[in-house]
C-alpha cells in the first residue's frame, strides 16, 4: 500500500509544479511536452541497467500494437491537458481534471467482462472507489462548471486519455519491468512528440524552469512506475482508489505552503476518500 501512497504524494507535487511552469514561465505546450519527457528518460537511463526487464512476447505483433496505442494515446492526453491548463484558470477545469480516476475505474471494470485475471472485479474495492471517484469530482463542480468550453472539454478528454492509456497498458505491463515500460513509453512520445511538432526551445528560457521541469520529469517516472507496481501487484482499481489520495494532498500543500482556504466541500471529499481508502485496507 505504501507504493501507491507515494504516487499520490508524486501526483500532487506534480500538479502543483506544473501549474506553476504553464501558467507563469510563458513555455508553449509542446516544447514543455518535449523537456518533461527527455528528463524522464535522462532520469531512467542509469535506472535500467538495475531494473531492466524485456520479455520476448513484448515483440509479438499485438503486442507492438498495444504499446503503440498507448503512446499516441498518451501524447494525445499530454496535449489536450497541458492545452486546458496554459490557457484556463485551473480553478475552471479542475472538475474534468480529476475524473481519470473515476475513468479508470470504469473502464477496468468494463475490460474485466473480456479478460481473465488482468482487473479485479471485487466489488468490496469498486464501490468504495466509486463513491471515493463521485466525492472527488462533486466536491469540484460549482455553478460555472456548468457551462462547458473548449477547455474544459480539452480537460476531459485529456483525463479520459490518460485513463485508456493506464488500462490498456495493463495487457502488456508483465513483459516489462515499470521502469523498463514507462522508459518505452517516455522515448515514444518523445520522438512522436518532436517528429510531429518540432518544438522550439526558447533561449531566454531561464535555468530555474529548466530544473523545474527536470523534476516534474523525475516526479513523472517515481509516478508512474508507482502506478504499475501498483496496478501488477495491487490491482488496477485498488491502487486507483489509494491514488485518489493525491487531491487530499493537493489541499494539504495548498493550504501549508501557498496558504489557501479550503472549502468545505474540499475537506468532506478528503474525509470520504480517507473513509473509503480505509475500509478497503482494514475490511
Amino acid at each position: 500500500m505504501l507504493i501507491p501512497i507515494i504516487a499520490a504524494i508524486a501526483l500532487a507535487s506534480i500538479t502543483v509544479l506544473e501549474k506553476i511552469v504553464l501558467r507563469k514561465k510563458k513555455i508553449k505546450i509542446e516544447a514543455f511536452q518535449l523537456l518533461t519527457f527527455l528528463s524522464a528518460v535522462i532520469v531512467m537511463l542509469p535506472l535500467l541497467y538495475f531494473f531492466w526487464k524485456f520479455e520476448p512476447e513484448a515483440l509479438q505483433m499485438k503486442n507492438i500494437l498495444i504499446l503503440s496505442l498507448v503512446i499516441i494515446t498518451a501524447v494525445l492526453a499530454n496535449i489536450s491537458t497541458f492545452y486546458a491548463l496554459k490557457w484556463e484558470k485551473v480553478s475552471n477545469i479542475e472538475p474534468a481534471l480529476i475524473m481519470e480516476p473515476l475513468f479508470i475505474v470504469m473502464l477496468a471494470l468494463i475490460f474485466s467482462f473480456f479478460t481473465t485475471g488482468l482487473y479485479e472485479r471485487n466489488f468490496t474495492v469498486i464501490i468504495p472507489a466509486l463513491i471515493a471517484g463521485f466525492a472527488l469530482i462533486l466536491s469540484h463542480v460549482k455553478k460555472h462548471h456548468l457551462s462547458f468550453n473548449k477547455y474544459f472539454l480539452a480537460a476531459i478528454l485529456g483525463a479520459l486519455l490518460y485513463a485508456i492509456e493506464l488500462v490498456i497498458s495493463v495487457l502488456i505491463l508483465d513483459f516489462y519491468s515499470p521502469i523498463s515500460f514507462y522508459f518505452f513509453r517516455s522515448a515514444g512520445i518523445l520522438v512522436l512528440t518532436f517528429l510531429i511538432f518540432r518544438p522550439k526551445i526558447k533561449n531566454s528560457t531561464q535555468l530555474k524552469t529548466y530544473k523545474t521541469i527536470f523534476l516534474i520529469g523525475a516526479l513523472w517516472v517515481l509516478y508512474r512506475v508507482s502506478v504499475y507496481y501498483g496496478f501488477l501487484q495491487l490491482g488496477v482499481i485498488f491502487t486507483t482508489l489509494i491514488i485518489m489520495l493525491g487531491p487530499v494532498f493537493v489541499y494539504l500543500f495548498a493550504k501549508i505552503f501557498l496558504h489557501e482556504k479550503l472549502s468545505w466541500r474540499n475537506i468532506l471529499a478528503a474525509i470520504i476518500i480517507v473513509i473509503c481508502v480505509l475500509y478497503v485496507t482494514l475490511f
